[in-house]
């Protein structure tokens, strides 16, 4: 967990149980209709010239593919396989795609013996890497993140990579189950008197020091809070893409008497120290939340960086867990 918190940690310096809406089967989509070519411009501002829909696509980021999973692509290359399908249980991947390598170092050379139709990358990868990239394959570059407006540009990534793949007509249905269960869960909250403060975090712990990540209202899971009337308690300011910040035990004592939730992962108990090391320390101990037993560990496998399908079951966990 450390090495996957600090991918996405690293670029920050320089997400009553409901019915789930959306859908990863393949749709009756644009892609069946034409194989005319098309062009679109990524987020470098770039041209991105293609003879049709792209087939044999890979993702270098999880996000992305993610959203290629929902769309009903089955990437053929996929970084870091193992931690995709440990921490993005909500779109799990179909068959055995390659893996490439590290989300912040995809190996080229395996990239290039899949002769991908395209590569799909965030600006998260070095200028260089994603220069050797283009050496090797069309590459449609997203933005990972975008603090002013995080639901919109998890939207926009999704509808651009729509485009590349001709499907179109999958993408609208998954942001209509997303709007759907957005509403359902503001319902179920209201319906029960949660609308108050509420924080979410994630933690780890390297050389026995304790770091925990605010997520702001800049964030992804930060937004969807917003939008499902809960209000965010992080007064501290999130980076300018992931709207995360940096704290310490310290600093949840500003948080006051809140409803507290985070994700860990069992398969690192560093990534939990929630539940295990500040479990015998005095600050996290002493704190209001803590006291009250308002502290929700929502599940596993819920990428907090991903695409409409992981904030439905992020949506269906919490909402479970301050109605219980």
């Amino acid at each position: 967990m450390r090495r996957l918190l600090l991918t996405v940690a690293a670029a920050t310096v320089a997400a009553v149980t409901l019915t789930a809406c959306g859908t990863t089967e393949p749709a009756a989509d644009d892609a069946k209709k034409t194989a005319a070519p098309i062009t679109l411009t990524d987020a470098s501002g770039a041209k991105v010239e293609l003879a049709g829909p792209a087939k044999k696509v890979v993702g270098t980021e999880w996000n992305v593919v993610e959203s290629l999973v929902s769309l009903g692509v089955d990437p053929v290359g996929v970084a870091d396989v193992a931690g995709y399908k440990t921490w993005n249980t909500a779109v799990p991947l179909k068959g055995e795609p390659k893996d490439i390598g590290t989300r912040g170092e995809p190996s080229m050379d395996t990239i290039a013996s899949l002769k991908p139709d395209l590569v799909i990358a965030t600006s998260d990868l070095p200028p260089a890497a994603l220069q050797q990239l283009r050496k090797v394959a069309p590459v449609l570059e997203v933005r990972p993140g975008d603090a002013a407006d995080p639901i919109g540009q998890m939207t926009k990534n999704l509808d651009l990579i729509a485009q590349a793949t001709g499907t179109t007509a999958q993408s609208d249905k998954l942001k209509q189950g997303f709007q759907a269960k957005l509403d359902q869960g503001k319902k179920a909250l209201a319906d029960a008197g949660k609308g108050g403060a509420y924080a979410f975090a994630d933690g780890y712990v390297i050389s026995n020091q304790v770091s925990i990540r605010p997520y702001t209202s800049g964030s992804l899971i930060g937004g969807v809070n917003e939008k499902l009337g809960l209000k965010n308690a992080w007064a501290v300011q999130g980076d300018e893409a992931y709207g995360l910040a940096t704290s310490d035990v310290e600093g949840l004592t500003k948080l006051g008497d809140v409803e507290f939730a985070y994700i860990g992962n069992d398969g690192d108990k560093d990534s939990n120290p929630f539940a295990g090391v500040l479990a015998q320390d005095k600050v996290w101990t002493s704190l209001p939340f803590v006291q009250k037993g308002n502290v929700n560990r929502l599940p596993d496998g819920i990428w907090m960086f991903g695409g409409p399908e992981s904030m439905n079951k992020y949506i269906d966990s919490v909402v479970a867990a301050l109605t219980k």
